[in-house]
């Protein structure tokens, strides 16, 4: 007969948020013994690790230098990949992954790969407990290696890491720690995330910093003065800076780890291979993922359990979903490093050589490429003619949509605009503040170009300062009007609508003539106004998502208006250069060949000609 030992009343509804985290929570009350182990449902145990078992639970028997008794007892784990994409690179990732976190000191076990369980271990360490590692043992981890499973499991983890930056945890611990072991606790938990985001942070400072010296002069003064004539020591500094910021010195302990283990030839020998595979697209690609959402859960706050899946990830990624996905964290940022760096080769291109801007910006140009196009590199298919005519009309139809009540974000635009803010409802005023004062930096470049335009380079006059918002104000005004009337008029005012419509854009033109005529505007004037004036519109969308409490209701259709215009011109920028390379049968071969090993690229391929004729065989039955 089964009887009641004790019963646990829940305060509320059993299932409260994710089924995965909700039953870690649940079980660990049940918990029985003297030691736990805590295994994820990916990793197995090898017959021949079991057998130390016995070995690893005599360590909760020792004490550290005599005096604390450890209570957490860590081990690697090997890991292997448990599908067929990617599979080629699959073993340089996996080296990766051994090297960087089965190899890893004591917290950052915890922190990293166990998000469950790093409370406990910082509690144990703040009582005098110890926490150790143990080499001798492993088990096995299957990994999937699907870009946008990886994605989210980064941006799981950056979550976790900005809440623990923010924690008390390690607050305490910071203050009770020694020098030595405060830099181990820091490099093995937080500082990995915060060195990431400084390096992309040194990114933006360094290009504004450049912008700043060529829009001011003192960067042409500088390199056409007499002691820079003869500058070919800082070409040579240059090149040598590029050479190093390609990475080589990141990957350096995992070529220590595999020429360790395998020997060092088969260590240089992988690393080739990888950076053939463009495995340095890959991880390029993740370090915007940890910088994006590290840095917005430290400034707001407001980390949530994210699910990765673990599903066959051999399929092709819709476009709209890649937007959706990687829109804010790296579209958005890659496309304003584009525009700095063509701004900074506009203005300086006439005293500085071609050779010095190559050496100064070919890692930034590396990074804007991989983080604007490597979703698409990496998606199966992704440069198929069909599938990309499919996904243009799948986009066109999602940003269309009207949001609403019961509207998921995969069905409406206007759905997942509104859950893209979410974070701001939840933070303080510092947070806040800090948003606004991060989108002035488009206000600061758009005063530093207006006044570099052939119209008034002969005036520093601050009217025209004001001028140029004037007409961003009547810009405005126009897409408040398109609003509008797409609002107002019915189906039955259609005509009196494309009137209105064609006369806006008769006046453009015919503004755009005279202005060409008159004061002789250049097409480079005509160009820097567009770089100006496009980051400060979405400067100024970023200060009124920020302000929305306060802002005037009857104007957020018109912010909501000027958001959607972005993002289809974003869309058109993005997807441009992918159907043109679709249009070349060799560069979807390319891709598959990449991706794929050879036996599922042949299978590929004839799944492929075995499904056109169903095709046609089913369109001639319809008609």
């Amino acid at each position: 007969m089964e009887q009641v030992i004790y019963r646990i009343k829940l305060p509320g509804p059993a299932i409260l948020g994710e089924g995965k985290p909700e039953n870690q929570n649940h079980a660990i009350i049940f918990t029985r013994g003297e030691s736990l182990q805590t295994i994820d449902m990916n990793q197995e145990h090898y017959m021949e690790e079991a057998l130390k078992m016995r070995n690893l639970l005599q360590e909760f028997l020792e004490k550290h230098n005599g005096m604390r008794q450890n209570t957490h007892c860590l081990y690697p784990r090997q890991c292997f990949v448990s599908c067929v994409v990617y599979v080629k690179s699959g073993d340089q990732l996996c080296n990766y992954w051994t090297t960087f976190t089965c190899q890893s000191f004591e917290v950052r076990f915890l922190s990293q790969t166990q998000p469950q369980t790093f409370k406990p271990g910082f509690n144990s360490t703040l009582r005098e407990g110890n926490v150790t590692h143990h080499e001798y043992m492993q088990v096995g981890k299957g990994r999937d290696v699907g870009l946008n499973q990886i994605s989210l499991f980064e941006a799981k983890i950056a979550y976790g890491n900005g809440e623990q930056t923010l924690s008390r945890d390690i607050y305490r611990l910071g203050h009770r720690f020694d020098f030595f072991r405060m830099l181990s606790c820091y490099f093995t938990t937080v500082g990995f995330y915060v060195s990431t985001m400084v390096t992309v942070l040194t990114v933006y400072v360094f290009l504004y910093g450049r912008l700043y010296l060529v829009l001011s002069g003192l960067d042409e003064a500088l390199l056409t003065g007499r002691r820079f004539m003869h500058n070919q020591p800082l070409q040579v500094a240059l090149a040598s800076q590029s050479f190093v910021q390609l990475g080589f010195l990141m990957v350096l302990p995992m070529v220590m780890e595999i020429g360790l283990e395998r020997g060092f030839r088969t260590a240089l020998s992988e690393f080739i291979l990888m950076q053939l595979q463009l495995a340095s697209v890959f991880f390029t690609f993740s370090l915007g993922t940890k910088t994006h959402y590290y840095g917005r859960t430290v400034l707001h706050g407001g980390a949530e359990y994210r699910a990765t899946g673990r599903g066959f990830v051999v399929f092709h990624a819709k476009f709209a979903d890649n937007y959706r996905l990687y829109s804010r964290s790296h579209f958005v940022k890659g496309l304003e490093l584009m525009i700095l760096l063509l701004v900074y080769e506009i203005f300086g291109h006439s005293y500085r050589g071609p050779v010095a801007y190559i050496f100064i910006t070919i890692s930034m140009w590396f990074m804007v490429a991989t983080w604007l196009f490597a979703p698409f590199l990496f998606n199966p298919s992704g440069f198929e003619w069909q599938k990309l005519v499919d996904d243009w009309h799948d986009w066109n139809k999602w940003i269309s949509n009207c949001g609403g009540i019961g509207v998921s974000p995969e069905k409406s635009w206007e759905s997942w605009w509104a859950k893209e803010q979410e974070h701001l409802r939840y933070t303080g005023k510092r947070g806040i503040i800090l948003e606004i004062v991060l989108a002035l930096r488009f206000f600061v470049y758009q005063y530093g170009l207006v006044y570099h335009l052939n119209l008034t380079k002969h005036t520093k006059s601050v009217l025209v300062y004001g001028v140029s918002w004037l007409i961003i104000l009547g810009v405005l005004l126009v897409v408040k009007t398109v609003s509008m009337g797409r609002r107002l008029f019915s189906a039955n005012f259609q005509l009196v609508f494309r009137l209105i419509k064609g006369l806006i854009f008769v006046t453009f033109i015919s503004v755009l003539i005279l202005l060409v005529a008159v004061p002789h505007m250049t097409v480079q004037d005509i160009i820097v106004c567009i770089l100006a004036f496009m980051p400060t519109g979405w400067g100024l969308l970023l200060i009124a998502q920020a302000c929305k409490p306060v802002f005037p209701a009857s104007l957020w259709g018109s912010v909501r208006a000027l958001a959607r215009g972005y993002e289809i011109i974003m869309g058109l920028l993005l997807f441009a250069p992918i159907a043109f390379l679709a249009w070349f049968p060799f560069v979807s071969e390319f891709q598959t060949r990449m991706l794929f090993n050879q036996a599922f690229s042949r299978g590929l391929q004839i799944s492929r000609v075995l499904d056109g004729p169903k095709k046609d065989r089913s369109s001639k039955n319809k008609e």
